[in-house]
C-alpha cells in the first residue's frame, strides 16, 4: 500500500477516534529506523505514523550538510517507496517545529509536497506539527490559523500544541517548566478549537498537555492527569454539540503507566509519539553484539577480527529487530493491534 492519501488519512484518524484505539507515532532518523517501524507495523496489522523531527533530518541528511529539511525528504522519500510492499496504511508526520523552525523546515517541505501534487504525485508528508507552546496561545493559534489554512490547500493535517510537554526531546530542554504549564486547560482547548474548526476543508489534530514529559522518569515525578482531555472534549461538545471532537496528541508517552494510556485513548487520544523507549530498543542490541563479540568487533592486540561481527550489518540488523519489537507492543498498548484500515 503506497503512503496514505488525505481522504485515507482523515479516515484512519477518524476510524481510531471511534474504536478507542490510538496509532503509535514512532521517531525515525535513518533507513534502518524506518524499515523497523514499517516491519512492525506489519507484522501488527496495524497502521501508524512514522515521523522525522528537526533533529533527526538533520542527522539523515549527514554531518557535513546538516540540512534538515533535505533529511526529512530523503527519509520520507524512502518510505513511500518501501511502504508499498506491506499490507498496511502508513502516514508521514514531521514532529515539533518551533515557530521560528517553520520557514527552515515545515515550509520547504510543505513547497515539496505542492511541487509534487502539481506534477500529479502524492503528497510527500501527511501531516506537520506546530509547536507554539513557548509563546502565548493567541500568538500560536494565529499562526496556526495560517499555518493550517496552507495545509488544508495542499491536502495536508495539522498538529498543534496547547501546553508545554516537560523533559528533553530533541535538544529542547524543558525540564525546568513550572507544573502548572504542563497541564492544558479546558478553556485553552476550547480556544484551539475556536481558532482552528472554521478554517475550510481543514483537518488539525490537538497536542494537549496533562503532565506529560518527554524521555524516561521515574513514578510520581510529574503526575499524569488524562481526565484533562475529558474536561476538553466536554468544554466543546457542551458548546457545539455531540458531534464536535478533538483528535488528540499524547506526547512524552515512552515509560508511562499503561492504565494513563488507556485513559487518556478513551478521551480521544489518536496518536501517540514514542521515540524514547524506540531509541533504547534499537540501541541495546548494539551494546550486546559489541559486549558479547568485543574480541571480535574490535581488532585487539594486534589480531584482525571477525569480518561477520563487526559488519554494521551484523548489528543494525539487530537494531532493526529491537525498535520493531518495542513498536509492536506499543500497538497492543494503543489497541490498534489487528486493526488496519488497509483496503487491497
Amino acid at each position: 500500500m503506497p503512503v496514505v492519501n488525505y481522504q485515507q488519512y482523515t479516515k484512519m484518524l477518524e476510524a481510531a477516534y471511534e474504536g478507542h484505539y490510538a496509532y503509535p507515532a514512532i521517531n525515525v532518523f535513518s533507513i534502518d529506523s524506518a524499515n523497523a517501524a514499517l516491519a512492525a507495523f506489519a507484522e501488527a496489522k496495524s497502521d501508524g505514523i512514522i515521523q522525522v523531527s528537526i533533529g533527526g533530518g538533520e542527522f539523515a541528511s549527514g554531518p557535513m550538510v546538516k540540512n534538515s529539511a533535505l533529511g526529512a525528504i530523503s527519509i520520507a522519500e524512502h518510505i513511500h517507496r518501501v511502504a508499498d510492499k506491506y499490507d498496511v496504511n502508513i502516514a508521514i508526520h514531521t514532529d515539533h517545529c518551533k515557530p521560528e523552525k517553520l520557514d527552515s523546515f515545515v515550509m520547504p517541505l510543505i513547497e515539496e509536497t505542492a511541487r509534487r501534487r502539481k506534477a500529479g504525485l502524492p503528497n510527500l508528508f501527511n501531516s506537520h506539527m506546530l509547536d507554539g507552546s513557548e509563546i502565548s496561545l493567541k500568538e500560536n493559534m494565529e499562526i496556526a490559523q495560517k499555518l493550517l489554512t496552507l495545509c488544508a490547500e495542499n491536502e495536508i493535517v495539522l498538529e498543534v500544541e496547547a501546553g508545554v510537554v516537560g523533559g528533553e526531546e530533541d535538544g529542547d530542554d524543558k525540564s525546568g517548566t513550572p507544573n502548572e504549564k504542563l497541564y492544558t486547560t479546558p478553556e485553552d482547548m476550547l480556544y484551539v478549537y475556536e481558532s482552528l474548526y472554521k478554517i475550510p476543508n481543514a483537518k488539525f489534530m490537538l497536542a494537549a498537555t496533562f503532565g506529560n514529559v518527554h524521555g524516561v522518569y521515574k513514578p510520581g515525578n510529574v503526575k499524569l492527569n488524562p481526565e484533562i482531555l475529558n474536561n476538553g472534549q466536554k468544554a466543546i461538545q457542551e458548546k457545539y454539540g455531540k458531534d464536535a471532537h478533538f483528535l488528540l496528541v499524547f506526547h512524552g508517552g515512552s515509560g508511562s503507566e499503561k492504565a494513563d494510556i488507556k485513559r487518556a485513548v478513551d478521551y480521544g487520544v489518536v496518536k501517540m509519539n514514542v521515540d524514547t523507549d524506540t531509541q533504547y530498543a534499537f540501541t541495546r542490541p548494539i551494546v550486546d553484539h559489541v559486549m558479547r563479540n568485543y574480541d571480535e568487533v574490535l581488532r585487539v592486540d594486534g589480531e584482525v577480527g571477525n569480518k561477520k561481527k563487526y559488519d554494521p550489518r551484523s548489528y543494525l540488523r539487530e537494531a532493526e529487530k529491537g525498535m520493531s519489537a518495542r513498536i509492536v507492543e506499543a500497538c497492543r498498548d494503543l489497541n490498534s493491534f489487528g486493526k488496519t484500515t488497509f483496503e487491497k
